[in-house]
């Protein structure tokens, strides 16, 4: 092997390992602060629609994307709903949109304007620069840190939040049922015709069995004092420091500038004012 192969490939795994560690150390940061970031930046965002509070967020927002150090494919996978969202949110705005301007095309209900075409625009950066930060920061999220942030670091009451654990511990499950009940009627063979009238039998199959499922997990939960009254114990302590504080910092950052540039170049729009 050549010396040239030899440095490509110990660059290559150098760069694998740095973004592995970046993942690493990106998921050990607390779910609420993760949360409390990609709030920040959306109330702000979805108070005006403008293209420069939203463009500028959006490019502001890129080291804080890098920094969660996903691989392109998962980034790509995981943020397709958000693009094609922004794309076709903006498509219907700019044909239905409030015509104001000059008007381009016109066609029964279409009716393509300057101000369609701007507005088209702002909702596209609007959704990604809203979208984006969300998807990626709870990318690393899992729901039992998430449950422990919010009850220990929120103080949201403990029933609420074990509830929606157990909840969110269930999806899963339900995928799982529905391919089981599809391999069992196509085992049958009832899945061959009526796919329309099969599909509707199977989803009040797997209703009865979450209704069912929801009963039993009820009971265990009660049955182990999870609704009792009073202060609970946590298996895991969920700690808020420095990076916690940190990532907030630089979601109020981000939208601070937004804001900023926004009314300095007088492309804020205030949905709740008078336009």
């Amino acid at each position: 092997m050549s010396v040239d192969a030899v440095a490509g490939s110990a660059a290559a795994s150098s760069s694998r390992s740095s973004s592995s560690s970046s993942r690493r150390a990106f998921a050990t940061i607390n779910p609420v602060a993760k949360l409390a970031a990609a709030l920040l930046i959306a109330v702000v965002l979805v108070l005006s629609i403008d293209p420069v509070s939203a463009g500028v967020a959006l490019v502001l927002e890129i080291p804080l994307l890098l920094a969660a150090g996903l691989p392109w494919r998962t980034f790509w996978l995981r943020t397709l709903p958000v693009w094609l969202g922004a794309f076709t949110g903006a498509v219907t705005v700019a044909l239905y949109g409030v015509t104001s301007g000059e008007v381009y095309v016109e066609w029964m209900l279409v009716r393509i304007s300057e101000g369609s075409l701007l507005l088209a625009v702002a909702t596209f950066l609007r959704v990604l620069a809203i979208g984006l930060p969300a998807v990626v920061l709870f990318v690393t999220v899992d729901p039992t840190d998430l449950a422990d942030g919010l009850a220990q670091v929120v103080r949201l009451p403990a029933r609420f939040v074990l509830g929606a654990l157990a909840g969110m511990r269930l999806l899963g499950l339900l995928a799982s049922d529905w391919r089981a009940l599809e391999r069992a009627r196509r085992a049958r063979g009832v899945a061959d015709t009526g796919r329309v009238r099969r599909a509707v039998s199977a989803a009040f199959a797997l209703f009865v069995l979450a209704i069912r499922r929801g009963s039993a997990l009820a009971t265990a939960m009660e049955a182990r004092a999870f609704g009792a009254p009073g202060p609970r114990t946590w298996a895991r302590a969920s700690r808020f420091g420095g990076r916690e504080w940190a990532l907030i910092a630089v979601g109020a950052a981000i939208a601070v500038v937004a804001v900023t540039v926004a009314v300095a170049t007088g492309a804020w729009n205030f949905i709740l004012g008078p336009g």
